[in-house]
């Protein structure tokens, strides 16, 4: 048969048909309120923003969004706790389907999240602890990420060494962090803690190493600084390159970003391991959690996303240059299988 224009336009047209009615068929798939997801309001509130994790932890929260077809809001208290609490009344006013509390502190997120059940509205918190049983936790497995990144220490420095350490309490990822610490220190009592020291004022990386240079300066025997968050890490790197230390000193700490991926790849860095969750990959996790109870389906009270041990070794091995190459080189890291029902559509790969 000869292929006229005629007949390739009667096919084409044909094919977009079929599409339309796939595309249908698929919507019709989903189940309610995402059958008419266009109409579906969500928010996150926000209390840490500043660097790099939380950008790609915003990117994933998008990119599901888009994916389900929801209408998101973003709104971000910049670590301001009242603020934070306003915002959630604010989401509550705007008459959102449901609500992704990022970060906090109990004592002011507690009430909040409260107001929001009682108006309806459904919420999942990310790193804060609500004390609301009927709230998901979404949480990155904290003591399994530094145990991770202690268990690297002590196979890199022995059982025996003296320590910095980083610390806000609060923040219930640090706080859970922080728990795994004091087990470590119980467990091997060589372990010598000779300085606590943070803060969460902005810019973090910077607030930290102005703290960190007065604590090298009166502890100069420091082997080890366990700094529990990229940020925390930042600054201590940046105090410990000051001083020299680089040969003298090896950072343990947690999450990743291609900024921390090209810190640790330096030449002579002392940022030896990290253990991270892929935080594109959280923002995605947090918003399909959310997605299910709108749909009337459970995720279960503790959602929680494996983390990957990453060495500065395992980096220029792998020459692993940012975070695209680290998930294509560690598919572990690209992909968390969870809170993933059968009719959830995924973001692009």
């Amino acid at each position: 048969m000869t292929l006229t224009r005629r007949i390739f336009m009667k096919m084409a047209a044909s094919a977009i048909a079929l599409g339309a009615t796939a595309g249908a068929a698929f919507a019709g798939d989903m189940p309610a309120p995402f059958d008419n997801a266009g109409n579906v309001k969500i928010a996150l509130v926000r209390y840490l923003s500043t660097g790099d994790f939380f950008q790609a932890y915003l990117s994933g929260v998008e990119a599901q969004s888009k994916a389900l077809g929801v209408d998101l809001r973003v709104f971000d208290s910049r670590q301001d706790a009242a603020l934070q609490a306003d915002l959630v009344d604010q989401a509550i006013a705007l008459g959102v389907a449901g609500i992704i509390i990022q970060h906090g502190l109990t004592e002011s997120m507690q009430d909040a999240a409260q107001r929001a059940i009682d108006a309806g509205i459904k919420v999942v918190a990310f790193d804060v602890d609500v004390k609301n049983d009927a709230i998901p936790q979404v949480e990155q497995s904290d003591r399994d990420l530094a145990r991770l990144a202690l268990e690297q220490a002590i196979a890199d420095n022995g059982e025996a060494w003296k320590a910095g350490y980083v610390y806000v309490p609060g923040i219930a990822p640090l706080d859970r962090r922080d728990e795994t610490w004091r087990e470590f220190k119980a467990k091997y009592p060589g372990i010598d803690e000779v300085a606590v020291f943070g803060t969460l004022d902005n810019p973090i990386a910077n607030s930290v190493a102005n703290q960190a240079r007065s604590v090298l300066q009166a502890h100069p025997d420091i082997t080890v600084m366990f700094a529990p968050y990229d940020e925390f890490a930042k600054g201590v790197k940046i105090a410990v390159d000051e001083a020299g230390l680089s040969d003298q000193i090896d950072i343990y700490s947690a999450d990743v970003s291609t900024s921390d991926i090209a810190a640790m790849r330096e030449p002579g860095s002392a940022w030896a391991a990290t253990a991270a969750t892929n935080p594109a990959v959280v923002g995605e996790v947090s918003v399909r959690a959310l997605a299910m109870l709108l749909a009337g389906e459970n995720p279960g009270h503790n959602v929680i996303i494996p983390p990957t041990l990453i060495t500065q070794k395992m980096l220029n091995d792998l020459d692993i240059k940012n975070m695209e190459e680290l998930g294509a080189k560690l598919p572990q890291f690209a992909h968390a299988d969870v809170a993933v029902p059968a009719w959830m559509p995924l973001p692009p790969r």
